[in-house]
C-alpha cells in the first residue's frame, strides 16, 4: 500500500495515491495532504513541516498543502473537479519535490528554503527538478497533461500562466526528458 503514513482527503483520494505509486520509495514518508486556501501563488506546494526538522532527516515529515479551489479569471472551481490525469501530474510534480527534500540534510534544507525564497533562478531549478523527478518515475505523461491544461486554459489569469511558462519545464522539454530517459545506453 503507497498510502501508509499518509492523511489524504477523500475527494483527491484516488489521484493522490495514483501518484503515490509511481513513488515507491515514499511509502514510509509521513505525508498529510491538506486543503489550505492559503497557497496564494500555486494550486499545490510542498514543504517538510517545522517541527518534524528537528528529529532528523530521515525522520521528517511533510505537508502538500492544495488550494481547494482552482481560480481562474472569470470563475473558480473545486479543484477536485479538474480531469483526473491532471491531478495526477501536479500530485506527482510536488511528490517530486518530496523526493528531494528526502534527500536533502537539514543544514542543506535551510539552505535550500532560504535560496527557494530569494532567488528566482533557484526557484526554477527546484521547480524543474520535481519535473525531473515526476519524469524519472513514469508520470511523464501527466505532466504534459497538467502543463497543457494550464497553459491551454483560456480562462486562467495571464500571471499565472506566464509564472508557469517562466520556472517549470515547457510541455516540450518534458517530452524531450521522457525520450532521454527511454532511449536505450
Amino acid at each position: 500500500m503507497f498510502y501508509q503514513h499518509k492523511t489524504i482527503p477523500a475527494v483527491v483520494e484516488k489521484e493522490v495515491i495514483a501518484a503515490l505509486a509511481y513513488y515507491p520509495e515514499l511509502k514510509e514518508t509521513p505525508i498529510d495532504f491538506v486543503f489550505d486556501p492559503n497557497t496564494s501563488k500555486s494550486i499545490m506546494l510542498s514543504q517538510p513541516v517545522i517541527a518534524s526538522f528537528f528529529r532528523g532527516q530521515k525522520h521528517r515529515t511533510y505537508v502538500v498543502k492544495i488550494n481547494p479551489r482552482f481560480v481562474m479569471t472569470h470563475s473558480s472551481m473545486p479543484i477536485q473537479n479538474a480531469p483526473t490525469g491532471v491531478l495526477i501530474g501536479w500530485f506527482g510534480h510536488e511528490l517530486g519535490h518530496i523526493m528531494d527534500y528526502t534527500q536533502r540534510s537539514n543544514w542543506n534544507m535551510l539552505v535550500f528554503g532560504i535560496n527557494y525564497i530569494c532567488s528566482e533562478k533557484y526557484l526554477m531549478q527546484a521547480e524543474r527538478n520535481a519535473d525531473t523527478y515526476a519524469v524519472q518515475h513514469g508520470l511523464g505523461d501527466y505532466i504534459i497533461k497538467t502543463k497543457n491544461f494550464i497553459l491551454n486554459n483560456a480562462d486562467l489569469p495571464p500571471e499565472y500562466k506566464a509564472r508557469i511558462k517562466r520556472l517549470y519545464l515547457s510541455p516540450q522539454q518534458i517530452v524531450d526528458l521522457i525520450k532521454k530517459i527511454k532511449k536505450p545506453i
